[in-house]
């Protein structure tokens, strides 16, 4: 069955001077998620936002707050996102032992908050494993994180691929997959119709000269992928 793919407006990408009106202005274009890019200098070269910022956001807007912790530390951080008023929090498997990995996802469901799970672009697909059965999405990154306005790795599309195979065979057909890293209107159809779901976009949409239309256009056109995608697969089964 059809279901649209989702935008996620990363804001590391908006103007900080006028950000209650650039996330107005993807509310009212038709995002559904709004992606927070923390990191913390550690983890990733890059200093960005954190919970002063997200207590601000979450008022002020009924998107989806998603918020994408590149840091160290998120068994420490997470009560403290969880209070702040993340809808969905999303840690990356490089940072935490697979027993750490299983206790974060179970520490984020039992706040009653959506969890995922994301991989750099080296990190094989096999390091979702021990919480593969247990994720809302797994993210997988087209570019290195820390700094948006990156090109998009090809051959990023297969790693979605592989994530949704992995997923169907773990019996969660349910996950959503998100990409985040050089999505734009070319690269959205690539991995949506390898299976993505929700497509992670910041200058492609924040840096456009209409970014309602930018953003309205990346979905358009991954959409028409995925559509011809499951239509390919429906002729060949």
């Amino acid at each position: 069955m059809f279901q649209p793919v989702r935008i996620a407006p990363s804001i590391l990408s908006a103007d900080f001077m006028h950000l209650g009106d650039d996330v107005a202005m993807i509310e009212q274009a038709g995002a559904a998620f709004v992606h927070i890019d923390v990191m913390d200098g550690h983890f990733v070269p890059n200093l960005t936002m954190g919970v002063p910022l997200l207590k601000s956001l979450k008022p002020a807007t009924k998107l989806v707050c998603d918020v994408h912790l590149m840091i160290d530390n998120p068994l420490t951080e997470l009560p403290w996102f969880i209070d702040a008023g993340a809808d969905l929090l999303n840690v990356h498997v490089e940072a935490l032992s697979e027993a750490e990995l299983v206790r974060a996802i179970a520490q984020i469901h039992e706040a009653g908050l959506l969890a995922a799970a994301a991989l750099k672009p080296k990190t094989p697909v096999s390091a979702l494993a021990p919480v593969i059965a247990d994720l809302d999405m797994a993210l997988v990154m087209s570019v290195e994180p820390g700094f948006s306005g990156q090109s998009y790795i090809v051959g990023s599309d297969l790693k979605v691929a592989e994530v949704a195979a992995m997923a169907r065979a773990a019996g969660n057909e349910a996950m959503l997959i998100q990409v985040d890293g050089g999505i734009g209107e070319k690269t959205a159809p690539l991995v949506a119709a390898a299976g993505a779901d929700v497509l992670v976009c910041g200058n492609a949409v924040f840096k456009a000269a209409d970014p309602a239309s930018a953003l309205q256009a990346v979905q358009a056109a991954a959409d028409e992928a995925r559509l011809a995608a499951l239509a390919g697969g429906e002729q060949g089964a």
